[in-house]
């Protein structure tokens, strides 16, 4: 009881956070991919469907899907969880997700003794053809399959930096996590409890590896390596002032056309900086516009983004 109190004073506290203005835009990401899901529970659809499917794949007999985890679905749960050795209450939390990723969890650990090789290493995340590939001095080194953000999640399409790393995060984090310094949201490059979801986009944005993977790329990565993300993008509304200190998925597609366009915004990184004013200086004293750096209508038009 005092755990259910507990996360609905969370959830309080998360809308009254979200509603600031300040902070309207802010994404909790993939810091909702480990959450434990609850009978009755209608906040985590996806995962609700995740466990019905996962219950299909092993035989069981079920109701049709009603997008609630309903009483129904839940003794199912509850029979899946007694025929595992598991306590059957219901919840589906790290020891359930793990079971009912199979035998598909009981992968062998990272054994490489590769090292690659001297040189300058960055990332590259391509969201369409689900693979992370390390470069090392521009030149592929390895590839891994991937899973990425589900169409209603989209992971974040951009040029981001290693800012963090942590050990056995557990649950829906798998065993490494890799943090990207994402202005709008908690996004990373992580292992996972449910490698069944390699190969396709189910993840809340973040990026998922087997945890054999992760746990070799973790240790080649160090802070501050480059990390880019390609792929599918939002639905983007265009039209307010980008000024010095704003951010935002707006601000990274107008970082990437400046760039393409030959003005040097020196990175896509939602961040609208010196460097981002610099280029679009240059752009607005070229069209003949008031030079101020700040992005607007017209230089939306030009940019060809409205």
């Amino acid at each position: 009881m005092l755990g259910r109190w507990l996360r609905f004073g969370l959830t309080i506290v998360m809308i009254s956070i979200l509603t600031t203005p300040a902070l309207a835009n802010w994404e909790p990401a993939c810091g909702t991919s480990i959450e434990p899901i609850y009978p009755g529970s209608f906040l985590y659809p996806d995962e609700v469907a995740e466990i019905h499917a996962r219950l299909q794949y092993f035989g069981y007999n079920l109701p049709d899907f009603t997008g609630v985890y309903d009483l129904e679905l839940q003794s199912v749960v509850r029979l899946f969880q007694l025929q595992h050795g598991l306590l059957p209450d219901g919840i589906v939390g790290e020891a359930t997700w793990i079971a009912l990723a199979g035998s598909d969890y009981q992968w062998l650990p990272a054994s490489s003794t590769q090292v690659p090789p001297p040189g300058k290493m960055r990332i590259e995340v391509d969201a369409n053809k689900l693979r992370l590939t390390i470069y090392v001095d521009e030149k592929p080194f390895k590839s891994y399959p991937i899973a990425v953000g589900r169409p209603s999640l989209l992971s974040p399409i951009g040029e981001w930096r290693v800012v963090s790393k942590g050990v056995n995060w557990g649950g829906g984090f798998g065993t490494r996590w890799l943090g990207l310094n994402v202005p709008w949201g908690i996004y990373g490059i992580h292992g996972t409890n449910k490698p069944y979801s390699i190969g396709t986009r189910a993840s809340h944005g973040c990026i998922r590896m087997l945890n054999q993977h992760v746990e070799e790329v973790y240790r080649w990565v160090s802070i501050g390596t480059p990390v880019t993300i390609v792929g599918p993008t939002d639905n983007i509304k265009y039209g307010r002032l980008l000024q010095n200190g704003t951010s935002g998925k707006d601000v990274v597609a107008v970082q990437m056309r400046l760039q393409s366009l030959g003005f040097p915004a020196k990175g896509a990184d939602g961040r609208y900086g010196p460097a981002s004013a610099q280029a679009t200086r240059t752009l607005q004293q070229l069209y003949g516009l008031p030079v101020d750096g700040h992005v607007y209508d017209d230089v939306y038009y030009i940019l060809g983004l409205k």
